[in-house]
C-alpha cells in the first residue's frame, strides 16, 4: 500500500491504528515511514476540524434557543429564521412567526444548515486555485559519489533515492507539469583513475574509478525513472570542480540511455553554464566555483540577452559550498544550494559542519518562485 489516500482510508476503517506511531503503521502496511506520518497527521487534523464544526453548530443552536426564551417566542410559532455573525463572532437571529406552525426539529435542521454554510466560508479564507500547473525543480548538488566517509555506496544511493521520494510525497498537492533535475555539481568525487579533482587536488575515494562512474550514472537513471512517473523530466548536466570531465561523459551516457524516451530530455551542451526558461522565469545553473556571485546577473544578461528580456524572475543556482546561501544582486537571486553529502575525515578535522538537506523549488509560470520543500538527512 503506497498511496497516501489508501493509508488514510485504512486509518478511518481501523481507528485503533490512529493511536500507534508511524513506525508501527509503516511495518503493518509495508510502506514508507514519511508517508505514514503524513497520513496520521492529516486524518487526525480532519477529525479535529469535524469536531470543531460539530461544536460550533451545537453552540449556535443553543444560542438560538436562548434567543427564543428571552423573546418569549415558542419554537412552534417560528416559520423562518435568518442567521449571521458579527465581526466579533456573536450570533444574531431574525425570526418570522406566522399562524402556520412548523416542527421544532425542522427549525433545528435549518439552523444547522445555516451554521454549516457559515463554517465553510470561515474555514476557507482564500480561494483555492485549480488548474494552476507548476514546474518542480529537484536540486541535489555535490553528492560526491565515491567519496570516502562513514557510508557505503549502497547507503548513499538509498539516501539519494529516499530524498527524491520524500520530496515527491511532500509535493503531492501540487499540479506538476514538468520536473527540472540538475545533476552533477560534483556528482562524482574525483576525475577517476587519477583520484584527484580536475585541477589535481588529491582525493580519497571509496571505490575504483570504473565502479564509481558506472554507479553514478546508474543512480541518476534510477532517479529519473522515479520522477518521470510524475511528469516529464528535463535533466541539466552541470560539471563541478571535482568532476568537470567525467560529468560530461556521464551526461552523454544518460542522454543516450533516454534517447528514445519522449518523457525525458537531457541538456549536456558544451557550455559550462546552462540556462532554462519557464514562463516568466529564467534560471542559470553553474557550479559556482569560478564566477563571482555579484557578476552573475551581468553574465546572464550577456550570454542570454533575449531570455533575460523575456523574463521577470531570474535566479542563478549553484553548488560547491554544501550549504545554503542566498543573495540578491540587481534583482537577480544567486542561490547556493545545500548538499546531502556526508563529511569526510578532512572536513571533520577542519571543523566544517553543514546541515545535510535536499531542496525542491516550486516555480509558477507567471508568479515566479512560490516556495521550496526540504528533506533533512540525519
Amino acid at each position: 500500500m503506497t498511496n497516501l489516500n489508501d493509508i488514510k482510508q485504512f486509518l478511518r476503517d481501523n481507528p485503533g491504528y490512529k493511536k500507534v506511531g508511524p513506525d508501527r503503521l509503516s511495518n503493518r502496511l509495508d510502506c514508507s515511514y514519511e508517508m505514514c506520518r503524513i497520513a496520521l497527521d492529516e486524518v487526525k487534523s480532519e477529525e479535529k476540524e469535524s469536531e470543531d464544526l460539530d461544536n460550533k453548530n451545537t453552540n449556535i443552536i443553543s444560542e438560538f434557543e436562548k434567543f427564543l426564551n428571552m423573546n418569549e417566542i415558542s419554537s412552534e410559532d417560528v416559520t423562518s429564521v435568518k442567521f449571521w455573525q458579527t465581526q466579533s463572532g456573536q450570533p444574531r437571529f431574525s425570526v418570522v412567526t406566522k399562524n402556520e406552525k412548523r416542527p421544532f426539529e425542522e427549525l433545528k435542521n435549518e439552523i444547522e444548515e445555516f451554521a454549516a454554510r457559515f463554517s465553510k466560508r470561515d474555514d476557507r479564507m482564500y480561494p483555492v486555485i485549480i488548474g494552476d500547473p507548476v514546474m518542480y525543480e529537484i536540486s541535489l548538488p555535490d553528492i560526491h559519489y565515491g567519496k570516502l566517509h562513514d557510508y557505503s555506496l549502497e547507503e548513499i544511493e538509498q539516501q539519494f533515492i529516499g530524498v527524491i521520494n520524500d520530496l515527491l510525497v511532500k509535493a503531492s498537492g501540487l499540479e506538476i507539469e514538468k520536473i527540472l533535475l540538475p545533476i552533477g555539481n560534483d556528482g562524482m568525487n574525483s576525475e577517476g583513475m587519477r583520484q584527484s579533482t580536475t585541477k589535481g587536488t588529491p582525493q580519497h575515494d571509496s571505490a575504483g574509478w570504473k565502479e564509481t562512474f558506472r554507479g553514478y550514472w546508474h543512480l541518476m537513471v534510477e532517479a529519473i525513472d522515479v520522477l518521470k512517473k510524475v511528469a516529464p523530466v528535463h535533466v541539466i548536466v552541470v560539471s563541478g570542480n571535482h568532476d568537470y570531465e567525467r560529468m560530461y561523459y556521464a551526461g552523454d551516457v544518460i542522454a543516450g540511455w533516454f534517447r528514445n524516451d519522449s518523457s525525458v530530455t537531457v541538456d549536456n551542451c558544451d557550455e559550462s553554464r546552462k540556462y532554462f526558461e519557464y514562463g516568466e522565469n529564467m534560471l542559470m545553473f553553474t557550479h559556482g566555483d569560478n564566477e563571482k556571485p555579484a557578476d552573475m546577473p551581468l553574465i546572464m544578461a550577456t550570454e542570454q540577452p533575449e531570455m533575460f528580456a523575456r523574463t521577470t524572475t531570474r535566479e542563478a543556482h549553484c553548488g560547491h559550498f554544501h550549504k545554503e546561501q542566498v543573495n540578491e544582486y540587481r534583482g537577480v537571486k544567486v542561490r547556493f544550494i545545500p548538499s546531502i553529502c556526508p563529511n569526510d575525515e578532512w572536513h571533520k578535522k577542519m571543523g566544517y559542519a553543514a546541515k545535510r538537506a535536499g531542496q525542491a523549488y516550486i516555480w509558477n509560470k507567471s508568479r515566479g518562485l512560490e516556495g521550496y520543500l526540504q528533506c533533512n538527512v540525519t
